[in-house]
């Protein structure tokens, strides 16, 4: 049920041979994603009950971090998901090739919880891999 927040195949940081420059989480004068300070207790029964405190509470719209190439080029990465951060990835700051290299592994960008309630909704919502490689084909075959 957790969501973990990585660059799309698709991505032109992945796909133009770009160099990651910076990588900043400081949404605004006023919000930084390092900031997101979670506490609380996890509880085992059937599944596991998160009680947080301090978790900054994100819509689809949400701007996670941004992304400076070598080139000029500036990405603003999403949440996409409505939930509460639970974490971000400090370790792409000092090794920002982790996003490259191994995006969807040790270079993932956060961790969103859901509100139990919304995360059926949510996946269903969700593209599977075969729907995502039509997706791209279509757009690929479109701009030519």
């Amino acid at each position: 049920r957790i969501c973990v927040i990585t660059l799309a195949e698709a991505h032109p940081l992945l796909q133009s041979g770009k160099t990651i420059k910076n990588i900043n989480y400081q949404i605004s004068a006023n919000c930084s994603r390092l900031q997101n300070k979670v506490s609380g207790k996890s509880k085992r029964t059937c599944l596991f009950i998160f009680q947080m405190q301090g978790a900054q509470f994100l819509t689809e719209l949400a701007p996670l971090c941004r992304i400076s190439s070598s080139d000029g080029e500036e990405y603003t990465i999403y949440s996409c998901i409505r939930g509460r951060l639970i974490e971000v990835n400090e370790n792409i700051l000092s090794n920002p090739a982790l996003l490259q290299e191994k995006p969807s592994t040790e270079g993932y960008i956060a961790v969103v919880l859901p509100k139990f309630e919304e995360s059926k909704s949510i996946t269903q919502g969700l593209l599977t891999q075969k729907e995502y490689e039509e997706v791209l084909l279509q757009r690929r075959s479109s701009a030519s």
